[in-house]
């Protein structure tokens, strides 16, 4: 579990990919300075598992769904990546829920500056769309960020300066993907709305009177 407050960036020093999953080995020096063999630090938003660590870097598998599914697979040597400790049981809750299960991937179609704020307006998956809801949250790259504008197929977030300092989401624009992870209770509702529907995107059955009537509703 991790709250969307991204603790510094990193770098990656090394990819070795197969035909469809890889190992990244990021520089770091923040995250790494209680970290332990099997630790969940998340990449970019996604949730990844150390499997060896050495004073300023560490190497985490990637699987092959992940690969498909997130942004990771466009990576190179020396890219930048946001990284996030998973949250301490005594720690401060700064952002929101965020599992690192990524949900899928946008694309910035406009970013603009607003007095001490830059807007990005990203386009989503039309299936991610019902749980990105206005004053919502909503994790980008790992992010936690408030939906403060949404369309049809669209939703636009602001940044303050310090989330722009302290991301990478400073070097992204117009034309770069990114992934999105919509609220993790926002989806259990859905969920029960919806019975039946087993993942993201899948046609739903929608609520009915025999659905609350089995559930003591009425």
């Amino acid at each position: 579990m991790f709250t969307g407050i991204i603790e510094e960036i990193g770098s990656v020093s090394r990819i070795a990919s197969t035909a469809a999953s890889m190992a990244l080995t990021i520089e770091a020096k923040k995250v790494l300075e209680d970290v332990g063999l099997g630790d969940s630090i998340s990449v970019n938003g996604v949730c990844l598992t150390v499997t060896s660590f050495e004073k300023e870097r560490f190497t985490v598998d990637v699987m092959p769904e992940t690969v498909k599914a997130t942004t990771l697979k466009d990576l190179k040597k020396g890219s930048k990546v946001n990284l996030e400790r998973a949250m301490a049981a005594g720690g401060r809750f700064g952002g929101h829920f965020v599992s690192g299960h990524i949900d899928g991937t946008g694309t910035i179609k406009k970013k603009r500056k607003v007095e001490n704020a830059v807007y990005y307006e990203i386009e989503a998956d039309p299936a991610l769309m019902p749980y990105l809801i206005l004053k919502g949250s909503v994790a980008v790259d790992g992010t936690s960020l408030t939906v403060f504008g949404v369309t049809g197929d669209t939703f636009t977030v602001s940044l303050i300066p310090h989330t722009l300092s302290e991301t990478i989401l400073s070097l992204k624009g117009a034309g770069d993907i990114v992934n999105v992870e919509c609220d993790m209770l926002g989806k259990y509702v859905h969920h029960i709305l919806n019975p039946g529907k087993r993942s993201i995107g899948e046609k739903k059955q929608g609520l009915t009177a025999q659905f609350l009537e089995n559930n003591g509703f009425i």
